[in-house]
């Protein structure tokens, strides 16, 4: 009996959020979460609420600056060690931004998994910006290389973590940030005291500081003055930043 091959594995692009401009200027790439290790597909389901509400947000503040924002849709649910799926499947994703639109700049925005996985892949040509929501790090181990940061030179960065998550460890991601700001002072991380994984207590502070820094970042938009302060402190400071109750209040109208 003739055996089949095995299907070949591919990621994608979600439909663009929101109506897709007749211009593009700069791409939002949304990264869900994941598991550490797994062979199985992602579910058909679409992406998490918490993407999705990223996802609506992005479009409604970019749609005058001619912003595209996807949903990556990845080939297997896991990490996989060195194999780094999601990593490759953001890179890949990046590189259809450029294909599609041409020479935009790109940021990466990453959920638990995928935070880890726009990290990583913030090296990529076209990235410019990376946000890292409650991400998913492996302990670090003395004996074993450290999670790399080397590629997030040039890059803005935004990491953001509970203080009360219980599943992604907070001090990884600050340990991380601390890492990457000696060699890029345009690293910043702010710390939702009292939350936990799903940023669910304090969820609207949470995208309207994460579209206020992806739209200066992307399109050069004043920034809070939070997002000020936190980028020119110094560590520990800039990475220990509280995200007050009740942030971008008077940002709402045009985010």
């Amino acid at each position: 009996m003739r055996q089949q091959a095995t299907p070949v594995r591919t990621a994608g692009l979600g439909k663009a959020v929101g109506t897709e401009p007749t211009a593009v200027s700069g791409a939002v790439l949304l990264l869900p979460g994941g598991e550490e290790v797994s062979a199985r597909r992602p579910s058909p389901v679409p992406a998490a609420p918490f993407v999705r509400s990223l996802g609506r947000r992005f479009a409604r503040a970019g749609r005058g600056e001619g912003l595209a924002v996807h949903a990556v849709h990845y080939r297997y649910r896991g990490w996989n060690g060195s194999e780094a799926h999601l990593a490759q499947d953001a890179s890949w994703a990046a590189d259809e931004v450029v294909r599609r639109y041409g020479d935009v700049p790109v940021c990466l925005v990453g959920v638990d998994m995928g935070g880890r996985a726009a990290l990583r892949a913030g090296g990529h040509e076209a990235v410019n910006s990376v946000v890292a929501l409650a991400p998913w790090l492996p302990e670090e181990d003395v004996a074993a290389s450290p999670e790399p940061v080397k590629q997030l030179a040039g890059r803005r960065v935004l990491v953001v973590h509970g203080t009360n998550d219980t599943r992604t460890d907070p001090e990884l991601s600050f340990r991380l940030a601390a890492r990457a700001k000696k060699a890029n002072r345009e690293v910043c991380r702010f710390e939702v005291h009292s939350d936990g994984h799903g940023l669910r207590q304090h969820r609207d502070e949470v995208l309207c500081l994460t579209v206020d820094f992806v739209m200066g970042a992307l399109f050069g938009r004043p920034v809070s003055r939070p997002v000020e302060d936190a980028l020119a402190a110094p560590p520990p400071i800039g990475l220990r930043m509280p995200l007050a109750a009740g942030f971008g209040r008077s940002l709402r109208r045009r985010l």
